[in-house]
């Protein structure tokens, strides 16, 4: 009887630890199921976070403001608004009471400059540091210096280093082969200067960015 007992017994020790075994079995294979589960959200919720920073960064960086007026302006002087953001992103970074030595406003113009082409365009009582009116007259000043070169780099060049300068290296077979494009530009600033707006402008052409409303950043 005592022998028959224990057999028993064994037997459903057995029996125990097989269940048991297959208990922790399953619950191992729970707990990776999980683990990899939270994983993936980790990493998804990732992405997701890390794709708006990266938006967020971009817009902080590469923001476009006064976009009405840049259209508005760029449209009546067939200009590609994406010239003019970018020219305005290299000279300003779209802080409207922005200065240098000599120029100042959005667009970074002269007095000399505003006052030129002011009359040309038929303004008498102007504020060249207004924004809308900086950006009017500045269009105007870009198109026509792409009418007189009939080259939108040396445009840049033209708007950076000034009429004098381009139209000079135009003549210099050291730097142009034909009088009409410059191969070379033999300022440092003015080189670096079009190259910039020319990245700025596949730049905005990709990214995200903000389309701000003109009266709230004035």
């Amino acid at each position: 009887m005592l022998k028959t007992y224990t057999t028993k017994s064994r037997i459903f020790q057995r029996q125990y630890e097989r269940r048991k075994r297959r208990r922790e079995r399953r619950k191992r294979l729970i707990c990776t199921i999980l683990a990899i589960a939270t994983i993936f959200l980790l990493v998804y919720a990732g992405c997701i976070g890390g794709k708006k920073l990266g938006e967020k960064i971009s817009e902080i960086r590469y923001p476009v403001a006064y976009s009405s007026y840049i259209t508005e302006y760029a449209n009546d002087n067939n200009l590609d608004p994406y010239l003019v953001i970018a020219l305005i992103k290299q000279e300003s970074n779209f802080v409207a009471d922005a200065r240098s030595e000599y120029a100042g406003g959005l667009m970074q113009l002269t007095e000399v400059t505003a006052e030129e082409y002011a009359k040309k365009l038929g303004l008498t009582d102007y504020n060249y540091m207004d924004p809308e009116t900086n950006i009017k007259i500045g269009c105007y000043v870009l198109a026509s210096m792409i009418k007189k070169y009939d080259n939108i780099d040396t445009a840049l060049a033209a708007y950076n280093a000034g009429v004098g300068n381009v139209d000079n290296w135009l003549k210099n077979p050291d730097y142009s082969s034909d009088g009409k494009t410059l191969y070379y530009i033999p300022f440092s600033e003015t080189r670096h200067y079009v190259k910039k707006v020319n990245q700025y402008i596949e730049i905005y052409k990709t990214q995200a960015v903000i389309q701000s409303d003109n009266r709230k950043d004035e």
